[in-house]
């Protein structure tokens, strides 16, 4: 039966595939690296740019869990590299890294 038609395969919302899916997407796209060391929402991003598709921003506080802990490295090493005869600085700098600890378990 040489008529029938074939029906098209539609490709799943990127939201719907699973990260190992969305690995082997980003694989096939040339200027992608780093891709095993993503997860799912970088992968989201990374796959939607290539693509040229504008992501609506949202609401989001201070990024990913990634950049909040950053920024907690550079506090914690800016902490440890004071001497302690500044003690206003170093009770801001204790509220700061309680202030991103807390945001790092709300955005987990």
């Amino acid at each position: 039966m040489a008529g029938k038609k074939q029906k098209e395969t539609k490709e799943k919302p990127l939201e719907k595939m699973t990260a190992t899916e969305l690995r082997e997407l980003a694989k096939g796209i040339d200027g992608i690296t780093g891709v095993h060391g993503m997860n799912k929402p970088e992968l989201i991003s990374i796959v939607k740019r290539a693509r040229g598709i504008v992501e609506a921003k949202g609401k989001s506080a201070d990024g990913s869990v990634r950049t909040i802990k950053q920024k907690l490295r550079t506090l914690r090493a800016q902490r440890a590299a004071m001497d302690d005869t500044d003690p206003r600085r170093l009770q801001i700098l204790r509220r700061r890294i309680s202030r991103l600890k807390k945001k790092t378990r709300r955005a987990g």
